[in-house]
């Protein structure tokens, strides 16, 4: 989730508008001479302004389409799925601006919240909401806790869809140079799927899956832990402690040790919340396919 496409929007729509006020209060050129004789700019405006202020307004403060464009929160949601945004969840803000104007609502334990990323704000994250401002975050012997008490945890005989799976790695150039074809994406998701452990969490009012790999533990790689006190954070990122700061959130990924999350780099201000990830309205697997709907559905 690269791109704010407000960006774009919000002058357009500010643009069109201009001239559209313009016109009624002193052009007057579609009162005079007709609909179809103004100029072809106060004709747009005309034909445009009321469409893009609804959408404007829409996806500003109410919902926001969003698509998810990695697997670091599978198994809840899968790359190419295409989710809904409840906008107005943790807050009515301005966009471009995103100072908040209405105090509407706050994350709770376990919520899956979309937000700008801390280190590139132009850059939209979705994770999972673990630490609220004033927690007390703590890993050890695989057991995640908040404010020493451990989150309930279950294990799961979920089994993961086998095309899903497929979509785990997508063909093209990875990080480290090698290029995947589509088959190999497929082959390495399969393989990884083979060592995959499933679990239910519960935070709150929320139930949900989590996966972990095994033995990885991408932990032990997490720049952020690794830069706490030595005595709460072990060198290999089997245990871990952390204090969530006021006016800031603790998320991670639902793909634990596949999720550059808070444990890389740090809290959420409250300031980068751009909503609740609620709804999942359209799946679209890689390359040319064709959507699909069977994965619509609430989100846990």
């Amino acid at each position: 989730m690269d791109f704010d496409f407000n960006l774009i929007l919000v002058p357009i729509t500010i643009g069109l508008g201009i001239v559209w006020l313009l016109d009624k209060l002193t052009l007057k050129q579609r009162k005079t001479r007709g609909r179809g004789k103004e100029s072809l700019l106060v004709r747009w405006a005309y034909d445009f302004f009321p469409v893009l202020a609804i959408v404007l307004v829409v996806r500003s403060f109410l919902i926001e389409p969003f698509n998810i464009p990695s697997s670091s929160m599978v198994p809840t949601l899968y790359t190419g799925d295409f989710i809904a945004v409840n906008k107005y969840a943790y807050g009515v803000r301005l966009p471009l601006t995103y100072n908040k104007v209405l105090d509407t609502g706050e994350p709770e334990h376990g919520d899956v919240a979309v937000f700008r990323y801390p280190e590139n704000p132009s850059i939209y994250y979705i994770k999972r909401v673990i630490g609220l401002p004033g927690d007390t975050v703590s890993y050890k012997d695989g057991i995640l806790a908040i404010n020493d008490v451990p989150v309930e945890t279950q294990p799961s005989d979920f089994v993961a869809d086998t095309e899903l799976t497929s979509q785990l790695y997508l063909p093209g150039q990875t990080a480290t140079g090698e290029v995947l074809s589509e088959e190999d994406a497929a082959a390495m998701g399969q393989q990884e799927e083979g060592g995959a452990q499933y679990f239910q969490e519960t935070q709150g009012d929320n139930e949900h899956l989590v996966r972990y790999l095994g033995n990885t533990n991408s932990a032990q790689y997490a720049p952020f832990l690794q830069q706490q006190a030595p005595e709460v954070v072990s060198s290999a990122g089997t245990e871990w402690r952390i204090s969530v700061p006021e006016k800031q959130y603790f998320v991670m990924g639902d793909n634990r040790d596949r999720s550059a999350d808070g444990r890389f780099w740090g809290f959420v201000p409250d300031d980068n919340l751009a909503g609740k990830a609620v709804y999942i309205w359209m799946h679209k697997p890689p390359g040319l396919n064709l959507p699909t709907f069977e994965r619509n559905g609430t989100i846990d």
